[in-house]
């Protein structure tokens, strides 16, 4: 069982489009409203400074993932440069972030097709969604890359035909109900920072959760075909798409709408779009971030059984998680990470809408702590294995001045999740969920040296 290695079924177009639907979350259709209301024009620098880092965090994961083939995912490196427990506690931790986007997104799908149907009760579409996803899952590797690509090339084209029709309206001068679009509204209406510094600090919470996901080009890295010429390609890009997706659009929505003009309550693509007398507007949006979630659950699925499937491989999981069918797919690992989500589905209509909020926040402060073991890790690796990194051709710029840059970004963000009302509470109970990761680890690791000792 040991032997078996999953299949290498990802193209190069499969993982471009994964990168690019990882650096799209739908915060930006949904979540960008609000963002703007709280930073003005200075949203676009919190983008900018958020996607270079997470940029030099994706160069440190693709050098330590090159620097040896036989890496699946960042938890191997983790228990190579950092051992066994903070392996345990990193895979479990990455684990439980996806499991919470699935359970955010499955809950999404039902409200968005609730637009268009809205005697469907809320929870129905997300298991038919859950069920569909679990079985294209099971089929190949190929067939998740297929269902990623067309998931992502939906929310290019969308951003894409903003992006043309915005350049189209502002050159003509077109008059909205907030008046001429034009780029000087970037900066007429009270500046760059309207709402001062506070505005723009708060504004990063929510531009680090649009970026959440970005890391999931890393995990296709065991099922690349060619992960020596794709994944440097995939990541080489992310920059680009950042300016042409994130700042491209927003600068575009600003332009249409001075930032006072934008309803935080609902998403600027419908605004724009409704506002050039396209009637349908609401429902193509709606369509699109119904992709978008499914695409996230999607992920989700796929990013939850691999890292089961890799601790399983190092014993710190069920042995039998271990287990691919015919077409090299982990099924144990999959139905063990769709019960999860199926649980939490139901949790979700049971429990409050508060706890929910409380889950997706400790997701986001879980991803700040992924991202910094990536980057310690790196640091380990470039210390202690100078021969591979002079082998290696991918090496990440600035070491290791940026490795304690992305470690001081990464803080910066707890103590802006720190001062919001909604988030403090994660930073509380985030690390309850280190602890019983830690005693688990212990209990295991107690119990295996008796079973050993018994033995001899």
């Amino acid at each position: 069982m040991q032997d078996q290695k999953l299949e290498r079924g990802l193209k190069n177009r499969h993982v471009q489009l994964i990168a690019i639907g990882g650096a799209i979350g739908t915060g930006l259709f949904l979540g960008a409203g609000k963002s703007i209301h709280l930073a003005g024009p200075s949203i676009l620098f919190a983008y900018l400074i958020t996607g270079i880092i997470c940029f030099l965090i994706m160069r440190s994961l693709g050098e330590l993932l090159l620097s040896n083939l036989n890496y699946h995912s960042f938890v191997d490196f983790v228990k190579d440069y950092l051992g066994n427990m903070a392996a345990f506690v990193t895979g479990w931790t990455y684990w439980f972030c996806w499991i919470s986007i699935a359970m955010a997104d499955l809950t999404a799908v039902g409200l968005y097709t609730q637009y268009w149907f809205p005697e469907i009760p809320q929870w129905m579409p997300g298991l038919i969604a859950l069920v569909i996803l679990l079985i294209m899952n099971l089929a190949t590797v190929k067939l998740f890359g297929e269902m990623e690509f067309w998931f992502a090339l939906v929310k290019v084209i969308a951003i894409l035909a903003l992006i043309f029709v915005g350049i189209f309206m502002i050159i003509k001068g077109f008059s909205t109900n907030a008046g001429a679009s034009s780029f000087t509204n970037l900066w007429s209406h009270g500046g760059m920072f309207p709402n001062g510094f506070n505005g723009f600090l708060l504004s990063f919470q929510m531009v680090v959760f649009a970026f959440v996901g970005i890391e999931l080009v890393g995990l296709t890295a065991g099922e690349t075909e060619d992960p020596k010429r794709v994944i440097p390609k995939a990541i080489n890009q992310i920059p680009i798409r950042i300016l042409i997706f994130y700042v491209g659009a927003l600068i575009v929505i600003m332009s249409i709408y001075p930032w006072n003009a934008i309803n935080p309550l609902e998403s600027p693509f419908v605004q724009v779009f409704a506002a050039i007398g396209i009637a349908a507007a609401a429902g193509i949006v709606n369509f699109v971030v119904l992709t978008s979630a499914a695409s996230a659950c999607n992920s989700a699925i796929f990013s939850t059984s691999r890292m089961v499937y890799s601790l399983a491989k190092e014993k710190n999981a069920p042995v039998p998680l271990t287990k691919l069918t015919a077409n090299k797919v982990p099924a144990n690992a999959l139905f063990f990470s769709t019960v999860v989500i199926l649980i939490a589905v139901v949790l979700n209509y049971v429990m409050p809408e508060g706890v929910f909020t409380l889950i997706t926040s400790v997701s986001t402060v879980c991803f700040i702590f992924i991202w910094g073991i990536t980057v310690i890790c790196h640091l380990k690796y470039r210390k202690t294995r100078p021969d591979l990194a002079k082998a290696n051709s991918f090496k990440m710029p600035l070491y290791p001045f940026a490795n304690y840059l992305i470690l001081a970004f990464l803080a910066f963000i707890l103590v802006v999740l720190a001062l919001a009302d909604d988030t403090r509470v994660a930073l509380f109970i985030t690390p309850v969920w280190f602890i019983l990761l830690v005693a688990i680890y212990k209990l295991r690791k107690t119990k295996t040296n008796e079973i050993e000792v018994a033995e001899h």
